[in-house]
């Protein structure tokens, strides 16, 4: 388990957060710029010295300002990738992870170069130079070379926010692979949701240098009482589904979750048994008293409404349940007063197949 409790001051700004990450697994920290995301993994990993607080993984203590502990940076083996890669550029990719592995404890156990170079796809570019690879092929050299100084916890800083959308595209699948075989507690700073949503098995929400919310991150995207993610335009439920038949014929792959089913457009890619995530948007769902007829709409789901919060001047935000799964719905505050909406009321859910075309992530 990560523990940690930091409070720091600068010039306009102060932090005071603390929040715990059980195990193995990604942990985002989630929230604008300038809320103190980075200022968080500066502090775990030795770079900042903060004005109070406390750090310790697995029992083992890395910072303790009340009981003058401070670890140095060396000491934590906390493996560190930032926005930008900070590769040797006068070594090669092979020297440049080389280096990462010289810097591992010698007790210190770990996949070997062969193993990170085969996850994260570096065979082909073993003998260039830094400044002959792309962005995306940079970071994940760059995560290479921090896997393999065999990590106790791996801290990534926007290792994304300097790509392009095809570069993004690019590495995520390596982050989710990295994510899977290394076994290791993540702490991953964005503030893009569609990482969030690929990546984290956890969300830590933060505004102002202080934690708003904590929890599995499906939990707190389908929470209408927080702003910070409620009031999004991408705003919605993150739904965990497996991959239950393709229709080739139709054009539709049919999923299923947690008291339901829905179809989509087949551009999944996904075999059957296949689990995946879907963000449904709360702008792409429509609501119903009584089931449609005659609609194109393919998924029409019986539910009940939990919650109505207010979302702009306009707008209102329902919570509705299909059996134990939660679903959002953004929709006028004229349209609410038309239907006599209330919670307790039982409703229909509707929403398109190609709603999700755009949002299926690996879980």
């Amino acid at each position: 388990m990560l523990e940690v409790a930091l409070r720091h001051r600068f010039p306009g700004f102060a932090l005071d957060a603390e929040f715990a990450s059980p195990g193995p697994g990604v942990t985002a920290l989630f929230g604008p710029s300038g809320c103190g995301k980075s200022t968080i993994l500066a502090a775990i990993a030795g770079l900042l010295r903060p004005e109070a607080g406390r750090v310790a993984l697995d029992g083992a203590v890395l910072l303790d300002t009340a009981r003058g502990i401070a670890l140095p940076p060396e000491r934590r083996r906390c493996g560190v990738v930032f926005q930008d890669s900070r590769l040797f550029p006068h070594l090669s990719v092979a020297s440049n992870l080389r280096y990462g592995l010289r810097r591992a404890p010698r007790d210190a156990t770990g996949p070997s170069v062969e193993e990170v170079v085969a996850l994260l796809g570096l065979g082909a570019l073993l003998g260039r130079r830094p400044l002959g690879l792309s962005g995306g092929e940079r970071q994940r050299v760059a995560l290479g070379r921090a896997l393999l100084a065999r990590p106790r916890l791996l801290l990534m800083d926007e290792p994304l926010a300097s790509l392009d959308a095809a570069r993004r595209a690019e590495v995520l699948p390596f982050l989710a692979r990295l994510r899977d075989a290394a076994g290791l507690p993540i702490l991953y700073v964005t503030h893009a949701l569609e990482e969030v949503d690929a990546l984290a098995d956890r969300l830590v929400l933060l505004e102002a240098g202080r934690v708003l919310a904590e929890g599995p991150v499906e939990a707190l995207a389908a929470r209408p009482d927080l702003p910070a993610l409620a009031r999004r335009r991408d705003a919605g439920a993150l739904i965990g589904c497996t991959v239950l038949a393709q229709d080739a014929a139709r054009g539709l792959t049919r999923l299923g979750f947690e008291g339901g089913a829905l179809e989509v457009a087949q551009r999944l890619g996904l075999a059957v048994g296949a689990r995946l995530r879907l963000r449904l948007r709360a702008r792409d769902v429509a609501v119903a008293l009584e089931a449609p007829r005659g609609v194109s709409m393919h998924n029409i789901l019986p539910c009940r409404l939990e919650s109505i919060a207010p979302a702009g001047e306009a707008e209102v935000l329902l919570r509705l349940l299909v059996g134990p799964t939660p679903l959002l719905a953004r929709i006028t505050r004229d349209s609410q007063a038309r239907l006599g909406l209330a919670p307790g009321m039982a409703v229909f859910a509707l929403v398109k197949s190609v709603a999700f075309d755009h949002a299926a992530v690996a879980a």
